[in-house]
Protein backbone atom coordinates (compact mmCIF):
# COMPACT_ATOMS: atom_id res chain seq x y z
CA UNK A 1 0.00 0.00 0.00
CA UNK A 2 2.98 2.46 1.11
CA UNK A 3 4.09 1.56 -2.44
CA UNK A 4 1.28 2.28 -4.01
CA UNK A 5 0.82 5.58 -2.45
CA UNK A 6 4.24 6.48 -3.49
CA UNK A 7 4.30 5.71 -7.15
CA UNK A 8 1.39 7.71 -7.34
CA UNK A 9 2.58 11.12 -5.38
CA UNK A 10 5.78 10.75 -7.64
CA UNK A 11 3.21 10.71 -10.75
CA UNK A 12 1.14 13.59 -9.33
CA UNK A 13 4.15 15.30 -8.72
CA UNK A 14 5.82 15.03 -12.02
CA UNK A 15 2.57 15.97 -13.47
CA UNK A 16 1.97 19.20 -11.39
CA UNK A 17 5.53 19.91 -12.76
CA UNK A 18 4.54 19.19 -16.34
CA UNK A 19 1.72 21.69 -15.70
CA UNK A 20 3.60 24.31 -13.67
CA UNK A 21 6.11 24.32 -16.91
CA UNK A 22 3.53 24.52 -18.81
CA UNK A 23 2.06 27.36 -17.11
CA UNK A 24 5.24 28.74 -16.77
CA UNK A 25 6.05 28.71 -20.42
CA UNK A 26 2.79 30.24 -21.32
CA UNK A 27 3.00 33.24 -19.24
CA UNK A 28 6.60 33.67 -20.33
CA UNK A 29 5.00 33.45 -23.84
CA UNK A 30 1.82 36.17 -22.93
CA UNK A 31 4.29 38.37 -21.15
CA UNK A 32 6.76 38.17 -24.14
CA UNK A 33 3.83 38.90 -26.87
CA UNK A 34 2.63 41.69 -24.69
CA UNK A 35 6.14 43.53 -24.48
CA UNK A 36 6.45 42.89 -28.05
CA UNK A 37 3.05 44.80 -28.65
CA UNK A 38 3.74 47.10 -26.10
CA UNK A 39 6.92 47.99 -28.23
CA UNK A 40 5.10 48.02 -31.69
CA UNK A 41 2.88 50.45 -30.24
CA UNK A 42 5.41 52.91 -29.06
CA UNK A 43 7.38 52.61 -31.88
CA UNK A 44 3.94 53.55 -34.03
CA UNK A 45 3.01 56.35 -31.78
CA UNK A 46 6.65 57.63 -32.18
CA UNK A 47 6.89 57.24 -36.07
CA UNK A 48 3.75 59.12 -36.26
CA UNK A 49 4.64 61.99 -33.94
CA UNK A 50 7.72 62.15 -36.14
CA UNK A 51 5.68 62.06 -39.46
CA UNK A 52 3.42 64.81 -38.33
CA UNK A 53 6.36 67.20 -37.30
CA UNK A 54 7.71 66.42 -41.05
CA UNK A 55 4.30 67.34 -42.37
CA UNK A 56 4.32 70.31 -40.13
CA UNK A 57 7.59 71.65 -41.20
CA UNK A 58 7.05 70.84 -44.55
CA UNK A 59 3.86 72.71 -44.41
CA UNK A 60 5.00 75.43 -42.70
CA UNK A 61 8.03 75.43 -45.31
CA UNK A 62 5.39 75.01 -48.14
CA UNK A 63 3.38 78.43 -46.36
CA UNK A 64 6.82 80.01 -46.22
CA UNK A 65 7.68 79.85 -49.98
CA UNK A 66 4.24 80.85 -50.52
CA UNK A 67 4.55 83.59 -49.19
CA UNK A 68 7.58 84.59 -50.86
CA UNK A 69 6.86 83.44 -53.87
CA UNK A 70 5.36 86.03 -56.89
CA UNK A 71 7.21 89.22 -54.99
CA UNK A 72 10.45 89.40 -56.75
CA UNK A 73 11.01 91.18 -59.67
CA UNK A 74 14.22 89.73 -61.78
CA UNK A 75 15.53 92.63 -63.77
CA UNK A 76 17.37 91.59 -66.64
CA UNK A 77 19.75 94.41 -68.61
CA UNK A 78 22.31 95.21 -70.55
CA UNK A 79 25.12 96.03 -67.72
CA UNK A 80 23.70 93.09 -65.72
CA UNK A 81 20.77 91.27 -63.40
CA UNK A 82 19.68 92.66 -59.81
CA UNK A 83 16.49 91.46 -58.18
CA UNK A 84 13.67 93.75 -56.47
CA UNK A 85 11.38 93.00 -53.44
CA UNK A 86 7.99 94.05 -54.03
CA UNK A 87 6.26 94.88 -51.18
CA UNK A 88 2.65 93.66 -52.09
CA UNK A 89 1.65 93.57 -48.83
CA UNK A 90 2.03 96.96 -47.82
CA UNK A 91 1.82 98.89 -50.83
CA UNK A 92 -0.96 96.58 -52.76
CA UNK A 93 -1.60 99.47 -55.79
CA UNK A 94 1.76 100.51 -56.31
CA UNK A 95 3.62 97.04 -55.80
CA UNK A 96 0.54 95.14 -58.03
CA UNK A 97 0.63 98.15 -60.66
CA UNK A 98 4.42 97.32 -61.58
CA UNK A 99 3.86 93.51 -61.14
CA UNK A 100 0.70 93.41 -63.54
CA UNK A 101 2.84 95.85 -66.11
CA UNK A 102 6.23 93.31 -65.74
CA UNK A 103 3.73 90.00 -65.76
CA UNK A 104 2.55 91.89 -69.32
CA UNK A 105 6.16 92.30 -70.33
CA UNK A 106 5.46 95.64 -70.76
CA UNK A 107 8.85 96.98 -69.76
CA UNK A 108 10.49 94.41 -71.58
CA UNK A 109 13.10 96.09 -73.93
CA UNK A 110 12.18 99.84 -72.43
CA UNK A 111 15.65 101.37 -71.37
CA UNK A 112 17.16 103.48 -68.24
CA UNK A 113 16.08 107.02 -69.79
CA UNK A 114 17.28 108.96 -66.86
CA UNK A 115 20.11 108.36 -64.91
CA UNK A 116 21.51 111.26 -62.07
CA UNK A 117 25.12 109.96 -60.21
CA UNK A 118 24.70 110.45 -56.71
CA UNK A 119 20.95 110.45 -57.05
CA UNK A 120 18.80 107.22 -58.81
CA UNK A 121 18.13 106.02 -62.14
CA UNK A 122 14.68 106.29 -63.71
CA UNK A 123 12.93 103.25 -66.34
CA UNK A 124 9.40 102.12 -67.31
CA UNK A 125 8.89 105.12 -70.18
CA UNK A 126 7.27 102.62 -73.30
CA UNK A 127 8.51 105.05 -75.85
CA UNK A 128 12.56 104.30 -75.08
CA UNK A 129 11.95 101.56 -76.82
CA UNK A 130 12.32 103.33 -79.57
CA UNK A 131 15.39 104.96 -80.61
CA UNK A 132 13.89 107.56 -82.84
CA UNK A 133 11.28 108.95 -80.17
CA UNK A 134 14.53 109.70 -78.00
CA UNK A 135 12.80 113.32 -77.94
CA UNK A 136 10.15 112.01 -75.92
CA UNK A 137 11.76 109.57 -73.64
CA UNK A 138 10.58 110.51 -70.48
CA UNK A 139 7.34 111.27 -70.94
CA UNK A 140 5.50 107.94 -71.95
CA UNK A 141 3.35 105.98 -69.44
CA UNK A 142 1.13 102.88 -69.40
CA UNK A 143 -1.95 104.44 -70.51
CA UNK A 144 -3.39 104.02 -66.87
CA UNK A 145 -2.68 106.08 -63.62
CA UNK A 146 -3.01 105.00 -59.91
CA UNK A 147 -3.85 106.84 -56.64
CA UNK A 148 -0.99 107.67 -54.58
CA UNK A 149 -0.24 105.32 -51.99
CA UNK A 150 1.43 106.71 -49.23
CA UNK A 151 2.43 104.26 -46.53
CA UNK A 152 4.08 105.40 -43.13
CA UNK A 153 7.37 103.63 -42.48
CA UNK A 154 8.27 103.26 -46.37
CA UNK A 155 11.29 105.53 -47.17
CA UNK A 156 13.44 106.27 -50.59
CA UNK A 157 16.32 105.23 -49.00
CA UNK A 158 19.01 103.80 -51.03
CA UNK A 159 18.31 101.14 -52.97
CA UNK A 160 14.42 101.43 -53.07
CA UNK A 161 12.13 101.72 -55.60
CA UNK A 162 9.75 104.25 -55.65
CA UNK A 163 6.92 105.83 -58.15
CA UNK A 164 8.13 108.64 -60.19
CA UNK A 165 5.52 111.04 -61.30
CA UNK A 166 4.45 114.64 -62.08
CA UNK A 167 1.97 116.05 -59.42
CA UNK A 168 -0.44 114.17 -56.95
CA UNK A 169 -1.90 110.82 -58.46
CA UNK A 170 -0.67 110.83 -61.95
CA UNK A 171 1.86 107.55 -61.60
CA UNK A 172 1.73 105.05 -64.32
CA UNK A 173 4.61 102.86 -65.32
CA UNK A 174 7.82 104.92 -64.67
CA UNK A 175 9.62 104.35 -61.76
CA UNK A 176 13.76 105.03 -60.33
CA UNK A 177 15.84 103.31 -57.84
CA UNK A 178 17.34 105.45 -55.10
CA UNK A 179 21.20 105.55 -55.38
CA UNK A 180 21.59 107.04 -51.72
CA UNK A 181 19.16 108.12 -49.23
CA UNK A 182 16.81 110.28 -50.57
CA UNK A 183 13.74 110.64 -47.59
CA UNK A 184 13.55 115.13 -49.11
CA UNK A 185 11.38 112.97 -51.84
CA UNK A 186 8.68 111.12 -49.15
CA UNK A 187 5.45 112.09 -48.70
CA UNK A 188 5.74 113.47 -45.18
CA UNK A 189 8.58 114.87 -45.56
CA UNK A 190 9.21 118.59 -46.48
CA UNK A 191 10.37 120.55 -48.40
CA UNK A 192 9.83 118.41 -51.20
CA UNK A 193 6.10 118.86 -53.47
CA UNK A 194 6.79 116.41 -55.63
CA UNK A 195 5.94 113.32 -53.08
CA UNK A 196 6.99 109.16 -54.39
CA UNK A 197 5.38 106.64 -53.09
CA UNK A 198 8.27 103.23 -52.33
CA UNK A 199 7.15 99.94 -52.93
CA UNK A 200 10.15 98.07 -53.20
CA UNK A 201 14.07 97.19 -52.76
CA UNK A 202 16.87 95.62 -54.13
CA UNK A 203 18.19 92.54 -52.27
CA UNK A 204 20.73 91.58 -54.80
CA UNK A 205 22.57 92.97 -57.38
CA UNK A 206 23.02 96.65 -55.89
CA UNK A 207 26.05 97.10 -57.40
CA UNK A 208 24.74 96.88 -60.82
CA UNK A 209 22.59 99.41 -60.06
CA UNK A 210 25.50 101.58 -58.97
CA UNK A 211 27.11 100.74 -62.30
CA UNK A 212 24.36 101.86 -63.90
CA UNK A 213 24.43 105.22 -62.18
CA UNK A 214 28.06 105.78 -62.84
CA UNK A 215 27.35 105.30 -66.89
CA UNK A 216 28.13 108.79 -69.00
CA UNK A 217 24.58 110.85 -69.79
CA UNK A 218 23.82 114.12 -71.68
CA UNK A 219 22.20 116.87 -69.59
CA UNK A 220 20.98 118.74 -72.33
CA UNK A 221 18.55 115.72 -72.99
CA UNK A 222 17.74 115.10 -69.37
CA UNK A 223 20.32 113.03 -68.36
CA UNK A 224 19.53 110.41 -70.98
CA UNK A 225 22.82 107.83 -71.23
CA UNK A 226 25.19 108.32 -74.26
CA UNK A 227 24.94 104.49 -74.75
CA UNK A 228 21.76 102.66 -74.13
CA UNK A 229 21.22 100.98 -71.01
CA UNK A 230 18.61 98.01 -71.55
CA UNK A 231 16.56 96.62 -69.67
CA UNK A 232 15.98 93.23 -71.48
CA UNK A 233 13.66 91.74 -69.11
CA UNK A 234 11.94 91.69 -65.87
CA UNK A 235 9.94 89.04 -64.72
CA UNK A 236 8.37 88.04 -61.49
CA UNK A 237 9.73 85.05 -59.15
Amino acid sequence: MWIYWSINFLKMKKKVEKETSFFKLVSFSLSLVVLILIAVLIFVVFNNNDNNNNNLNMNQNNSNNDMNKGNVAVFQTSMGEFEVELFLDKSPITAGNFKELVEKGFYDNTKFHRVIDNFMIQGGDPYSKNDSLKNKWGTGSSGEVIKDEFIKGLSNLRGTIAMANSGPNSGSSQFFINLVDNTYLDWDKQPSTSKHPVFGKVISGMDVVDKIGKVSTNPRTGNIPYENVVVNKIYIK
